[in-house]
This record gives C-alpha cells, sequence and structure tokens, in this order.
C-alpha cells in the first residue's frame, strides 16, 4: 500500500531573502564649479593681455627724412600702444570683458548657493558671453591687422615694416594678442557650455 505522508517541506526562517545589489549611483558633474573655473581663467587672461599690451614700449634710433635735408637724420622715436586706435580699442575691450568676468564669476558662486536661481544666470550667461565673443573677436581682429602690418608692412601702398626696428614693442603686442585669442576661445567655450546645461534644466 502506497504511503500517504507527504514530504517534509524545508524548515522557515525569518530572514528575508537577499537584496538585489543596487546598480552604482553616477556621480553628478557640477557645471557650476567648472563655470568658475573657467571665468577665473578668463579673468586671468584678459588682465595678462592687457599688462601685456599697455606695457609695449620702446624706443629706437629711426632714420627720419628732413625737409631740407639730403639724408635721413637719426631720431629718437618711441612705439607706444597708444600711437594706434586699434590698440586702444583692443586695451578697452579687454577690460570691459575682465570686468565682465568679475560679475560673472560672483554670479556662478551664487549660483552655488542658491541653485533656485540656476536658469535665470544661464540664460543671462548664455545671451553676454555670445555678446563678449563678439567684442573680443573684434578686438583681436582689429589689433591682429595693424600687428601684421608693422611685422610684414605693404609695399603696394608704401608702409614700412617696424618690427625689425622695434622688436620688443612687436613682441609685446604678438603676446597680447595671443593671451586675448585664448579668451576669445575660452568664451565661446562657456557660451556653449551655457547654452548645453540650460537646455539640459529645461528639458528636465
Amino acid at each position: 500500500m502506497a504511503s500517504t505522508d507527504k514530504p517534509a517541506s524545508p524548515p522557515k526562517t525569518d530572514c528575508p531573502p537577499p537584496a538585489a545589489a543596487a546598480p552604482p549611483s553616477k556621480c553628478p558633474f557640477n557645471y557650476t564649479l567648472v563655470d568658475v573655473a573657467l571665468r577665473a581663467l578668463l579673468f586671468a587672461a584678459t588682465v595678462t593681455s592687457v599688462v601685456v599690451m599697455v606695457t609695449s614700449k620702446q624706443t629706437e634710433l629711426v632714420p627720419v627724412a628732413v625737409p631740407g635735408v639730403p639724408t635721413r637724420v637719426p631720431m629718437l622715436l618711441p612705439a607706444k600702444f597708444n600711437h594706434s586706435p586699434a590698440f586702444i580699442y583692443f586695451v578697452a575691450a579687454l577690460s570691459v570683458t575682465g570686468l565682465y568676468s568679475i560679475i560673472t564669476i560672483l554670479a556662478s558662486i551664487s549660483v552655488l548657493k542658491k541653485p533656485a536661481y540656476s536658469k535665470k544666470f544661464l540664460l543671462f550667461f548664455a545671451l553676454w558671453d555670445v555678446v563678449f565673443v563678439g567684442i573680443v573677436a573684434s578686438a583681436v581682429g582689429a589689433a591682429g591687422g595693424v600687428a601684421y602690418i608693422g611685422l610684414k608692412g605693404n609695399d603696394h601702398v608704401a608702409w614700412n615694416k617696424i618690427c625689425n626696428l622695434y622688436g620688443k614693442f612687436c613682441r609685446h603686442v604678438g603676446s597680447s594678442i595671443a593671451v586675448a585669442l585664448f579668451a576669445a576661445v575660452l568664451l565661446v567655450w562657456l557660451s556653449m557650455m551655457s547654452t548645453f546645461i540650460l537646455y539640459k534644466k529645461i528639458r528636465d
């Protein structure tokens, strides 16, 4: 006769089943800290560019044609940045950009303390960064054009090059323009980053 005994069930335990391991959480990237760092770098670049341009001064003996004298007479002639309207505009544009970078650094720090206002500040950054990209780019273009004439001259209109005489002055001007170009690239990155973060916040 077949046995009617049921198979013994396994003993119950009070321990709950082990929970599934949670996936590792992604560490959120703090764009605001990067924004503050880039704007501080922008401030350093603009200040460096202005200082290098303002200190570009050199005095050399230059042969000058004097009316009534058959030969050129050597005279001490200075070369300064304020002798060119393009260089004056360059210094003014970079100075205003440096002031703008200070204001935006303070605004970015306030966003770190009060994230609720981040969308308003990001819209402000996205708009004004583009404006200052244009300002710095125009200043670099104007100063670069004058610097190129000083370096190469122009035979078609009898504009003589001066960098063979004012080497130190030209090196200052060239270095200042190079740093300003770096500042313009930083502004492009800041504008793109502000627009990207603003888009993400609106989408979320």
